[in-house]
């Protein structure tokens, strides 16, 4: 009795000691909104914490961070699990053994006495209690990303049926160990009902029919946190599918020079010279079903014993592509020759593009699309053909798609955007994106992470807010990521009635005496003028100086004086009158300047060979500290280009670009504060 209380005891410790040893001990949480609840899944990430939760449990909080759209001042709190959640006893489990193997797995791990692991003297049994602990946890989470309501019989999912459409929330899994057992983190996710999408269509599944067997296989990585396991379903008659897989099919392949694997494959046995049709569907970890991919169909044939292997790839810069393959010498007299396919796609249709000898094993290619997939087939003397995987060549690519046309859409009471515009013709267009501001000089703010496929778009604004208008744009984008122009900005009006927003300055210069002011406009649409107030900073009156209709965004106050501070607010006036509330005030100080001379030979010597500029000068004033160079494309305002200390007399430009006019300027800095004039020189590069 007494030794097997000492042994329990050593195991127990070895297991403390291993999750003692996990520095970064927490639950991960992944969500999936639906059309009426939302969907929780979550797991440990160690075999220590999955044993200690079983025992002491998950409380969920339930935090509402927005409602309506609108995000809340501060974080509605609710506890959405009166109980702990914690696996169900043993005797719930004993129906769904029968009939459902993740559920046996599952209650193996959590119950079972044994669980594969064996060993011999004490020492051995201890190390092999602690490996069939990881693997009880390792079995565990694999079986219930295979099915979601033996994951929530594990203690290790829940459907929130409570949530609304009209609100977002923060989940926490919060785990209920005690801080002194062991401290793991919370896991959390941001999700609402308002998320629901449709789940996606597998993609790039393609078939490859050799004798008597198919390679299928089809991208996993772009989906992977979307699907967990496949359908993988097979027709002969072209009409009546089945599946060829009793349970989802899924891979354990490891990562490899720490990269995972990009897509899967499956080996089905066919018959030769029968037509086959194939289709998959995706599993989620929630048990939910995705739509059907395209369909892949070929026949299987009595093939060559060697395939040709494209090896290395090309291309040069006049778009000519040169191709390297490998095939068996021995083999030559089995092969009439061998042809080079090409496709658009990865999964074809391939048209034969060129006819090559059978002792070559290179080839020169040039007419090149965008975006072109290649494969090299041996063709046998029989007439049988062996083909190569596919190879991507992509030729270097900088000419973007033109820009899209017919931009309209409409706003309804809701505040719901419809958008739609004419399909560009280019054929390797990937897809748009969409930009949208609040005044048509503002910038504009993307709306779609990632390209729009079609061509159209719903957005939703808020009808509370400032602005009367609202304004679109659209860039289309090819696949190698070249952006066209912005198609023509789309001006959609909803009621306003509020004053207009307050506008506010975005910059100011000092030139000489001179003070240069801009700011970013009101984003309200109804906007008819600005005006702009000043005093000195021993004034206590505001001054108005100046009033500027609605489209100015800059204005130069001249009636000032060196030495002195002054402060500038402005605010917005709209059609009606209404007046905003001032901008934020501005403080600019204007240093006492002393006329100094301006930089003598100032000049430039482009290098066209190295791409550079060379700017030098030569100044002979006393008591200069520094010199100020600026830089700016013609037709705009040049900008502080480097501070150079006083002994230098040359600077090297490397950051130009061909075909373009710069404009420099250079004026000296003294010791006591005073500036020069500016030398101003313009070059075309």
């Amino acid at each position: 009795m007494f030794k097997t209380i000492l042994y329990i005891t050593v195991i127990f410790c070895c297991i403390g000691m291993y999750a003692q040893d996990q520095s970064n001990t927490e639950i991960k949480v992944i969500a999936r909104a639906q059309k009426d609840r939302v969907l929780l899944r979550w797991a440990p990430n160690s075999p220590a914490d999955w044993q200690l939760l079983n025992k002491y449990g998950y409380a969920i909080e339930r935090y509402t961070i927005s409602r309506d759209q609108k995000t809340l001042s501060s974080a509605e709190k609710r506890s959405i699990t009166p109980n702990p959640i914690v696996p169900e006893p043993l005797q719930n489990w004993e129906s769904e053994i029968q009939t459902n193997d993740e559920a046996a797995i599952i209650a193996q791990a959590l119950y079972g006495k044994d669980f594969v692991v064996t060993g011999g003297d004490q020492l051995e049994t201890v190390v092999n209690q602690s490996e069939s602990l990881r693997q009880r946890y390792s079995f565990a989470l694999f079986a219930a990303d295979q099915n979601f309501d033996i994951a929530i019989k594990a203690g290790l999912g829940f459907i929130d049926t409570k949530a609304k459409a009209n609100e977002k929330y923060l989940y926490r899994i919060v785990p209920n160990v005690p801080q002194d057992k062991l401290k793991i983190k919370q896991g959390s996710v941001f999700v609402g009902i308002i998320d629901y999408e449709p789940l996606p269509k597998p993609i790039d599944f393609i078939g490859v029919f050799n004798d008597n067997h198919v390679v299928l296989s089809w991208d996993s990585h772009t989906l992977s946190d979307t699907y967990t396991s496949y359908h993988i379903e097979k027709s002969i008659n072209g009409k009546t599918f089945y599946s060829v897989n009793k349970k989802p099919f899924t891979t354990l392949d490891k990562a490899t020079n720490g990269r995972k694997p990009t897509r899967i494959q499956f080996i089905d046995s066919i018959t030769n010279d029968v037509s086959y049709r194939y289709r998959i569907k995706g599993v989620t970890a929630f048990g939910e079903i995705g739509p059907e991919s395209t369909i892949v169909s070929g026949t299987g044939a009595s093939s060559l014993k060697s395939t040709p292997q494209l090896l290395t790839k090309h291309i040069k810069e006049d778009k000519i592509v040169i191709f390297h393959w490998d095939f068996p010498e021995a083999a030559n007299a089995d092969i009439l020759r061998f042809e080079l396919n090409k496709s658009v796609t990865e999964s074809g249709p391939y048209d034969v593009v060129k006819s090559i000898g059978p002792l070559e094993r290179s080839i020169e290619y040039a007419d090149l699309d965008p975006t072109n997939y290649f494969t090299i087939t041996a063709v046998g003397v029989l007439g049988d053909k062996q083909t190569s995987f596919p190879m991507l060549v992509q030729p270097k690519d900088t000419i973007p798609p033109t820009k899209p046309v017919q931009l309209s859409g409409t706003i309804d009471t809701l505040g719901i955007v419809r958008l739609q515009w004419a399909e560009n013709k280019e054929k390797d267009i990937l897809g748009y994106r969409v930009y949208v501001a609040n005044s048509p000089d503002e910038e504009f703010s993307l709306l779609s992470a990632s390209t729009v496929p079609k061509t159209s778009f719903v957005d939703t604004i808020s009808m509370k807010m400032l602005n009367a208008k609202v304004y679109y744009k659209i860039t289309a984008e090819d696949q190698r990521f070249n952006a066209s122009e912005f198609s023509e900005v789309l001006e959609l009006t909803k009621p306003d009635k509020i004053p207009p927003t307050t506008p506010v300055f975005k910059k100011y210069e000092i030139l000489g005496k001179k003070i240069a002011l801009e700011w970013s406009p009101s984003s309200s649409d109804d906007v008819a003028l600005y005006r702009i107030y000043r005093k000195a900073h021993t004034e206590r009156q505001w001054v108005l100086i100046h009033e500027a209709n609605k489209d100015e965004v800059r204005y130069t106050d001249k009636k000032i004086a060196d030495g002195n501070a002054y402060e500038y607010t402005l605010l917005a006036i709209d059609e009606a009158g209404l007046e905003s509330k001032p901008s934020p005030p501005i403080s600019v100080y204007i240093k006492r300047i002393s006329s100094k001379p301006k930089v003598k030979g100032f000049y430039a010597q482009v290098n066209s060979q190295n791409e550079t500029v060379q700017l030098s000068w030569r100044y002979k004033e006393k008591n200069v500290s520094e010199y100020e160079l600026y830089k700016g494309i013609q037709g705009q305002k040049i900008r502080l280009l480097r501070i150079l200390p006083a002994e230098t007399s040359f600077f090297k430009d490397e950051k130009i670009t061909i075909n373009s006019t710069y404009q420099y300027a250079i004026r000296a800095v003294f010791t006591d504060g005073n500036v020069s004039e500016s030398s101003l020189l313009t070059i075309k590069y």
